[in-house]
């Protein structure tokens, strides 16, 4: 007994071993199979982390935005990973019992990832094959590996039965193979306590769990499925742009955005640059793969409430009389004092007069634009006619659009928040109204029209900054796109507010940086800012979240002065 009391933490654990194995086997085949499909919206593991992100309620959202910010994503599939490994293990354990429970198990998964590829907006019937493929082949691990656990029991070690007769057994005198008349029944006619037993199953040498055979089914099992998620990545890597990207030759605007003044640059220490690097630019999307585009391959339909629907290829789209302009964009999801706000130089075509070309049939109100991978914004029409610089954009800080970005088109609108103007890879533009069609996010509450409200934030001194004593630089950013920022105040504790002064801009599109100096007491201070626009409004003290419309209010820093 004390043999297979050794043992049997040793099964339990060889037992969640299998189910972890079975899901990776499982999750590398369905990787391979959507590689060699070539679609990676059909890959499980990324189809069900969308499906998630679609399921997400609002505050959760935001929660992830302001705790993670870019690392949103990554985080997400961390933790889809981590209830995958969860859920492996229980299969697992349970399959030791009842191996088709654990079957069950692993076909639901199968299901669900089914599902998830199929309820993605660029789906294909296709899409299914990856995670049901994948379900089979973990199954099939499953029972391999509960197979390899199985006692082995070597012949030489198991002593036949004795035959005796029953005079022999009376007497006590018969030894094995004397009597050979003597018929097999009468050994079970002396009673169960003569009939021979099977061995018990122990962990050593002879019999119990054959470990060299458990061993090498699991290495096995292992690289299948660590070969089936790197060929995978391998295939799906195929498709990607960006050595196309890097060859791409952009032509000179037609219309050159105006120089920027020296002084737009705040002089302050550690004070935000004026204009964001691409790689230090915000990304806000559902996008868990960058969508890969090819330029040579790409097409933007401009169709629905048009008298004329229009095609164009990228070719088509460089021709263009293209606009270069420095404008900021910023997101719905920005908290008060955030930074996700980016000013970028941007070169592409006008939006508007594409749209013209289509020819706007009346009562249309809406741009609903679709981007590569399915998602769809919307975009109020006025906003795109209006005079301000709408474009398709192909260029920003004066290279291609990078991939994570938008390559190789995407909208920018100045004015409104990205998610009714800043749709990345985008390839289709339907003309149609607010009350017929619904996109991505006013489906789930946010508001149809999204002007971006008046913001101003402190970004020296950093909040919970220790600073000696004396003359104290003050510096931060404000932006009103396509309004503009016409003052920022800022006070102390309360006090009176004071009047910052405004470094000069290109433009009204783009932010607007404000410089002062405070004479700072030893003690711990509150520092306030608060913009207007142009059209005269102020920025209101309440403090708002971001949804549905946008988050305001006064953003406020505490400061140590020493």
């Amino acid at each position: 007994m004390t043999g297979k009391r050794a043992v049997e933490p040793l099964r339990w654990g060889i037992a969640a071993l299998r189910g972890l194995l079975a899901a990776a086997a499982a999750l590398g085949i369905a990787e391979l199979a959507a590689g060699a499909l070539g679609r990676t919206s059909a890959s499980p593991l990324l189809a069900v982390g969308a499906g998630f992100i679609d399921l997400t309620p609002v505050w959760l959202k935001d929660f992830a935005i302001r705790h993670f910010g870019s690392n949103d994503k990554t985080v997400l599939l961390i933790g889809l990973g981590a209830g995958i490994t969860v859920a492996a293990l229980v299969i697992g354990l349970v399959s030791r019992r009842r191996l088709a429970v654990g079957l069950i198990g692993l076909a639901a998964f199968g299901i669900v990832g089914v599902f998830a590829a199929l309820t993605r907006p660029v789906a294909e019937p296709v899409d299914a094959a990856p995670s049901a493929v994948g379900a089979l082949a973990g199954m099939a691990a499953l029972v391999l590996l509960a197979r390899s656990v199985r006692p082995s029991i070597r012949p030489s070690r198991i002593r036949p039965p004795e035959r005796v007769s029953a005079g022999e057994a009376a007497h006590g005198t018969a030894t094995p193979g004397e009597d050979e008349a003597t018929g097999p029944q009468e050994k079970w006619e002396n009673g169960p306590e003569r009939r021979p037993k099977h061995p018990e199953p122990a962990s050593g040498a002879g019999s119990g769990i054959d470990r060299r055979r458990v061993l090498l089914t699991g290495a096995g099992v292992a690289g299948v499925a660590a070969a089936g998620g790197v060929g995978g990545r391998v295939l799906l890597h195929r498709g990607d742009v960006s050595s196309v990207r890097a060859d791409l030759l952009l032509p000179r605007p037609a219309s050159p955005a105006r120089p920027v003044p020296p002084a737009a640059q705040a002089r302050a220490p550690g004070m935000t640059p004026f204009r964001t690097s691409n790689r230090d630019f915000y990304r806000v999307d559902t996008a868990l793969t960058l969508p890969q585009v090819d330029p040579r391959e790409w097409t933007l339909r401009i169709h629905g409430m048009v008298a004329r629907p229009v095609v164009l290829s990228f070719e088509d789209l460089l021709r263009l009389a293209l606009i270069e302009r420095d404008i900021t964009l910023s997101c719905v999801s920005n908290q008060v004092g955030g930074d996700l706000a980016g000013n970028a130089r941007w070169l592409g075509a006008p939006l508007a007069p594409l749209l013209r070309r289509a020819g706007i049939t009346s009562g249309a109100d809406q741009i609903l634009s679709r981007s590569a991978d399915g998602m769809t914004l919307s975009t109020p029409i006025e906003a795109v006619l209006d005079g301000r610089d709408a474009m398709v954009a192909v260029g920003m800080n004066g290279e291609p659009l990078p991939i994570a970005h938008g390559f190789p088109a995407r909208l920018v609108v100045p004015g409104l928040y990205g998610y009714v103007s800043a749709t990345k890879w985008v390839v289709d533009l339907k003309v149609t109204r607010f009350a017929t069609d619904h996109a991505y996010w006013t489906r789930r509450g946010y508001a149809d029209r999204a002007p971006v409200k008046t913001f101003s934030r402190i970004d020296v001194p950093k909040p919970l900054a220790t600073v000696r004593a004396g003359r104290v630089a003050v510096a931060g950013t404000a932006w009103a796109q396509h309004r503009g920022v016409a003052a920022v105040e800022w006070q102390v504790d309360g006090g009176p507010w004071r009047q910052a002064r405004l470094a000069p801009v290109p433009g009204l599109d783009t932010w607007r940086q404000w410089t002062a100096e405070w004479d700072a007491a030893p003690g711990s201070h509150t520092l306030r800012c608060r913009a207007t626009d142009g059209t005269g409004h102020t920025q209101p003290e309440h403090r708002t979240p971001p949804f549905p419309d946008g988050a305001t209010g006064w953003h406020s820093v505490v400061v140590t002065i020493t």
